[in-house]
């Protein structure tokens, strides 16, 4: 099954609770939630405090992007806040395994998010402990960037692990996703879907046509 997590990176912050509520309704099965801090990327955005304002809204998976650096000091504020799923780049800290482990201990669910100027072989080590990995088909930092199509064969090369070792993990893609672009990335066997701007700029009465569109 397809799964879609429309990224509030892209939503009206001066409406957040009624763009949660109709991508809710209209049926994502998770909202996206992007986290920077200037340091990992370059721009600024959300922290615990927007998913514990989320948490009531939805009963929807709320998917933790971290793009931050350091990791760990902060995963226990987003456990305690309300996240379901926590993914983080192996390569904004160098404790990945412990990582791991801590956010499993607390009950959440973990994912590795692959920048692109990282390859599958420098996070194969962790797809063992793992619930789901992040595919960036974009430079990691800031919404409405064109999809890279050169990253498509990570998704491939993901699924052929999967396969080979019995793993469970998902392979969500995250950058640059509309209705083609979704297309090939189902064709390879990914089966989440974060997509902001193709959903939050298309007006709110097209919001279920876009979701809907992404299957």
């Amino acid at each position: 099954m397809i799964k879609i997590a429309p990224s509030i990176l892209a939503a009206d912050l001066m409406n957040m609770k009624e763009e949660i509520e109709l991508v809710d309704n209209f049926g994502a099965e998770y909202i996206h939630i992007d986290v920077m801090d200037g340091h990992y990327v370059e721009n600024i955005a959300f922290g615990p405090n927007i998913v514990k304002s989320l948490r009531p809204i939805t009963k929807k998976i709320l998917d933790v992007h971290l793009m931050i650096t350091p990791v760990s000091k902060y995963i226990d504020a987003f456990i305690k806040a309300g996240t379901d799923i926590i993914s983080f780049h192996p390569d904004a800290d160098k404790n990945s395994k412990d990582i791991i482990k801590q956010i499993k201990s607390n009950n959440c669910k973990v994912g590795i998010a692959v920048h692109p100027k990282i390859n599958i072989s420098d996070i194969e080590i962790f797809l063992d402990d793992i619930d789901c990995v992040i595919v960036m088909t974009v430079v990691p930092g800031f919404g409405g960037q064109k999809f890279m199509h050169s990253e498509v064969n990570k998704i491939i090369e993901l699924n052929n692990i999967k396969k080979q070792k019995n793993l469970k993990f998902e392979i969500e893609v995250d950058g640059g996703i509309n209705h083609e672009t979704g297309k090939i990335c189902r064709d390879n066997n990914a089966n989440v879907l974060v997509a902001g701007s193709y959903i939050f700029s298309s007006g709110k009465e097209n919001y279920k046509k876009m979701i809907n569109s992404l299957r």
